[in-house]
């Protein structure tokens, strides 16, 4: 099982050979779903005509991303999927079984099927469609607003390798792509999925440490998400390990030291590692409620 990496390029021509006569359905039109639209009108991969959002009924939501990203937006469901090249599954996971059940008798088997639902499996898809269709599975996450996102995607029974490069192509435009056996997708989930949270969690820590030690909210501010760019930009560029990094910060009975000592009595590093495990448990335990019906 190879993990294939595709990281973000600059020249779209190939995007625009995969993606130039696709037409595009999102059927569910929340955070990620604007993200994922965003990088694709914005970096002028596809044009904002062959999109098609639509929602349950948010009507409100679907107006304000036609004016802003010129995409077409629609209720009727029927429209919107007979239409599409690629179906991208953005709504609910809970929402999976109806989600499916209200475009099913619509969908071809010639179309591609994509699925950003967390936890839910590639086989659950292609029994409730009960047709042979290519479905891809992916699990971006929330830096996709800014073209920073790390998405794994994973390919169905009835995905061929065009299908995963069609994907990949679609996932470039709000970062990087790797490709990944589905097994290894909750574990994604656990890392790279819930990551930004553990992020912005430790960082609002920080934060409130600025605070108590004097600094007013926007210094304190800066100071903390300068530093964070700066540790990111070493481990981008350093061969160091991550290990070796923060030891050359310590020095014997030094500030940073005791520092790490309070971390350690804590056990910081610990209760990480069982926070992304137990975040990828439940990505499984999501599936398997689906897998069981």
């Amino acid at each position: 099982h190879k993990i294939r990496r595709s990281r973000h390029r600059t020249n779209s021509r190939i995007g625009e050979n995969m993606l130039a006569n696709k037409n595009i359905a999102f059927i569910g039109a929340g955070s990620m779903a604007e993200a994922i639209i965003a990088g694709l009108v914005g970096k002028k991969i596809i044009s904002p005509s062959q999109i098609t959002a639509t929602n349950r009924q948010d009507e409100k939501k679907l107006k304000r991303l036609e004016q802003t990203y010129q995409i077409r937006t629609m209720t009727d469901k029927k429209a919107a999927v007979a239409n599409a090249s690629i179906i991208i599954h953005a709504f609910k996971p809970k929402n999976i079984t109806e989600g499916i059940e209200q475009i099913r008798e619509y969908v071809q088997e010639k179309q591609l099927l994509i699925s950003i639902l967390a936890g839910i499996p590639t086989s659950y898809i292609e029994k409730l469609l009960n047709r042979k269709a290519p479905v891809v599975r992916a699990m971006p996450n929330t830096s996709a607003t800014v073209g920073l996102s790390a998405t794994a995607i994973s390919r169905g029974q009835y995905a061929k390798e065009e299908h995963i490069k069609i994907a990949e192509e679609l996932f470039r435009a709000i970062g990087s792509v790797i490709t990944v056996p589905e097994h290894l997708q909750n574990a994604v989930t656990g890392v790279a999925g819930s990551g930004p949270a553990y992020i912005y969690y430790f960082v609002e820590a920080m934060q409130k440490a600025a605070k108590k030690l004097g600094f007013d909210e926007q210094t304190g501010k800066e100071l903390v998400l300068k530093t964070l760019e700066g540790a990111v930009k070493m481990l981008e560029t350093s061969p160091k390990t991550p290990a070796e990094l923060y030891k050359e910060v310590m020095s014997p009975g030094g500030a940073t030291e005791a520092a790490i000592k309070v971390l350690e009595s804590y056990e910081f590093q610990q209760a990480i590692v069982a926070a992304i495990k137990r975040s990828a448990e439940r990505a499984k335990e999501m599936g398997n409620e689906f897998s069981k019906k």
